[in-house]
């Protein structure tokens, strides 16, 4: 199976106005940098890259092509800047890599079915930690770590050192830290409606003492 490629172009210019203007274009203004060569800026087809992390992901490893030549690298993608307004893409930052050297990566953790203590026990899923740091070769790169939590009752929970890793990847994280929980489920107690009378008593531990001419009668029979 061919690796997948994409085709890039140098930028001749840079700044904001030559990079709203490749935006406009249809094109995504980017970087490549590391291995054994300098930085360089390129630009590259805004859907040509996104149909990529789509179907391969983040950490998908490809060839960058740079266009009207036979050079190609092995890259991976390291940044993605997102407009916040309108959720666009408008920077990418490429890393060369190189098939036989390990890198470190941000993989996702999937977890698998549902647990027993939400199916019988009525818990709650708590799922505190998405993502986990590993080393492994470029080609060894795995979509996603499977976390099978169905055994899972109220009370229980997974840590990071308790995950089952492809043999080829290494484990770059905090082992002690909770993947995922079951937590029993919160009580929301309704609140009473309390009469005016009932506060009352409630402050003044008694029945609220007569003022104005009740107060006064009982000091004239005094």
């Amino acid at each position: 199976m061919s690796e997948p490629t994409v085709s890039v172009r140098l930028r001749e210019q840079t700044g904001k106005n030559a990079n709203r203007r490749l935006r406009a274009a249809g094109e995504i203004p980017a970087v490549v940098y590391g291995g054994d060569a300098d930085s360089a800026a390129i630009r590259v087809d805004g859907k040509s890259v996104q149909t990529l992390i789509r179907e391969g992901g983040e950490n998908a490893v490809f060839q960058l092509k740079l266009e009207g030549t036979d050079r190609t690298r092995h890259t991976m993608i390291r940044d993605l800047q997102w407009n916040p307004l309108t959720g666009a893409l408008v920077h990418i930052d490429f890393q060369r890599v190189k098939m036989d050297q390990e890198v470190q990566v941000s993989v996702p953790i999937a977890l698998i079915g549902t647990p027993e203590g939400v199916r019988n026990e009525g818990g709650i899923v708590e799922f505190v930690t998405r993502e986990i740091a590993v080393v492994c070769l470029p080609g060894d790169i795995p979509s996603s770590i499977e976390l099978d939590v169905e055994p899972l009752h109220i009370g229980q929970h997974v840590e990071i050192g308790e995950l089952t890793l492809p043999d080829a990847v290494r484990l770059e994280d905090d082992e002690s830290r909770v993947v995922v929980s079951v937590a029993a489920p919160r009580l929301v107690e309704e609140e009473e409606e309390v009469s005016e009378e009932d506060e009352l008593l409630e402050a003044f531990g008694e029945e609220p003492e007569m003022v104005g001419d009740g107060a006064e009668a009982e000091d004239e029979d005094d």
